[in-house]
């Protein structure tokens, strides 16, 4: 390049590189970041003393267009700190209000936290300075922090350190699909370069409510969801050992080969533990793997009061367990643990020349990205580790047994209300229930059911509780997950009333429908009587129109 065409375009980089800095300026960040604390404070303070909705209810087209309408406004105000900060403090006021409240105590919908909020300043900090993970070298501390916690959870589980091995995933599906996939090399040694062969037809026996992961994962992994099998349950949905031990025989006098045993601590729908020491103890008899998705469950591990629920989790090869369910960090931070610490070497057979070094085979044990399907990761430990490292263990225990006992509350409010019916004895804070007003005391299970998830969307898009619905033996159900701490038994009382209110609008606007539709369609022509049926009459008009 000549003397000239060089100055040229050394020219075009330093003017480029003046229009970039603006965005990388830390005037810039302590002019933003000294916004953001107080807008955070107020939202937290408004949403938990319930001067906000639980959720302000608007159409999806009506949100993307108004993000999208955010997008067009930007880049005018680039060369004036004072502007730029008023437009981020307009853009987070609107992400704050629009988003799901989970901080609100009428927030008892899925099983996603309200995080305490001092994890996510610690998150932050990995995002801001992008502590990714492939590599040791990459994110040095973010690996060190997630191998302590690793360690601590692990030794909770019940393994002695040095023994298992661990790890942390973008979420629950892809931490159950990373086991599974363990599962499958140990099972089958040539599946990897060879795939599962045809005539060898694995099984995978799961908890009949089993997430949907794990069919996920069966046909990801060429297993093929035909051969997710699930196991038959007491009449608490919990799965039956001795179901498992009869099925197991007669694959074994089939000459089947079982790749995994999949139970649940505690299975989504109701929150049911299995009896993982009965189960753990007939998949050591048959030598099958034993992996259980504790995702939800596993905390109880913490507390004294609950730990029994998932008595013998030790037993298992693999386990999942979700920080950002029951431990209250922001999400995705999803563990995934093996008993024997060789077979997390299992799941992939692959080097990478341009990640890891061979001059330093001593460092491989801490090069996560050899153990996960993510490449780059972000540091995803940084907010338990923080929270952990201020408060001490016994801040998730007390989170796990207030949750837990508020569950128990909710049941016993249920139970003394003759219009609810609870549809399970909660073994945590995951409730499910019917809503059954007098005039429905008769209705079938298909209009009772209708009747529930009418009921729970009105709710929702009302604005004063968030809850979510679900299906038991087909039939629509209400479901609670009490994860918000600061939810109170006057706010389940509360939430009871709620759905009297808006159920009772409910059936008179379906009834007025109801006639409504009659009277428009009344015939002017005089009809001859119908014959009498000879058959018990259906349900009336006014229970069949609701749904």
């Amino acid at each position: 390049m000549s003397g000239g065409a060089n100055e040229a375009e050394n020219f075009r980089t330093d003017v480029l590189r003046e229009r970039v800095w603006k965005a990388f300026d830390p005037q810039l960040v302590r002019t933003l970041g000294r916004r953001l604390p107080e807008l955070l404070a107020r939202h937290f303070s408004a949403v938990m003393k319930e001067r906000l909705p639980a959720m302000d209810w608007r159409l999806p087209e009506e949100n993307c267009r108004e993000a999208a309408e955010c997008l067009d406004k930007g880049g005018g105000k680039t060369a004036d700190d004072g502007a730029l900060a008023d437009a981020f403090e307009s853009l987070l006021e609107k992400a704050l209000s629009r988003g799901n409240q989970l901080h609100n105590p009428r927030y008892v919908g899925h099983q996603v936290p309200p995080p305490v909020p001092i994890a996510a300043w610690f998150d932050a900090v990995g995002a801001m300075t992008n502590q990714v993970m492939a590599v040791y070298e990459m994110g040095p501390w973010a690996t060190a922090t997630e191998k302590a916690m690793v360690n601590r959870l692990g030794c909770l589980i019940g393994w002695a350190r040095g023994e298992f091995s661990g790890l942390i995933t973008h979420g629950g599906s892809l931490a159950n699909l990373t086991a599974l996939l363990t599962a499958r090399n140990v099972c089958f040694s040539k599946a990897w370069r060879q795939g599962v062969r045809q005539e060898a037809s694995p099984m995978i026996l799961a908890h009949q409510d089993a997430h949907y992961s794990v069919t996920r994962a069966a046909g990801i992994l060429g297993v093929g969801t035909e051969n997710v099998e699930r196991i038959p349950s007491d009449k608490q949905r919990r799965m039956n050992a001795e179901a498992l031990r009869k099925r197991l025989g007669a694959l074994r006098r089939e000459k089947r080969a079982v790749m995994a045993v999949v139970a649940c601590a505690c299975a989504t729908p109701i929150g049911s533990f299995d009896p993982l020491r009965s189960i753990g103890q007939v998949c050591r008899e048959f030598g099958v793997w034993l992996h259980v998705d504790a995702a939800h469950g596993g905390s109880a591990l913490l507390s004294r009061r609950h730990r029994d629920l998932v008595d013998g989790l030790a037993l298992a090869d693999s386990v999942v367990w979700d920080a950002h369910k029951m431990l209250y960090v922001p999400g995705l931070c999803a563990f995934v643990f093996y008993r024997r610490a060789e077979c997390a070497g299992a799941t992939f057979h692959q080097n990478a020349d341009y990640l890891f070094d061979p001059t330093a085979p001593q460092l491989g044990e801490f090069d996560i990205g050899r153990k996960t399907v993510e490449c780059t990761k972000r540091a995803a430990a940084f907010g338990l580790w923080g929270v952990w490292s201020l408060f001490g263990e016994s801040l998730f225990a007390d989170l796990v047994d207030l949750s837990f006992s508020m569950g128990k509350v909710f049941y016993e409010l249920l139970l003394q209300a003759e219009d609810f019916c609870p549809l399970h004895v909660p073994e945590c804070n995951i409730v499910v229930f019917r809503h059954v007003p007098a005039a429905l005391a008769d209705a079938s299970q298909e209009v009772l059911g209708g009747f529930q998830l009418r009921l729970r969307r009105r709710v929702v898009e009302s604005g004063r509780f968030y809850l979510v619905s679900t299906k038991i033996d087909g039939v629509g159900a209400l479901r609670t997950t009490i994860i918000n701490p600061l939810t109170t038994g006057a706010h389940l009382v509360e939430l009871l009333e709620t759905l009297r209110q808006e159920g009772k609008a409910l059936l008179e606007e379906s009834s007025q429908q109801a006639n409504a539709s009659l009277r428009t369609n009344l015939p002017t022509h005089k009809l001859q009587p119908p014959p009498k049926p000879d058959f018990k009459a259906p349900p009336s008009q006014k229970q069949q129109n609701f749904y």
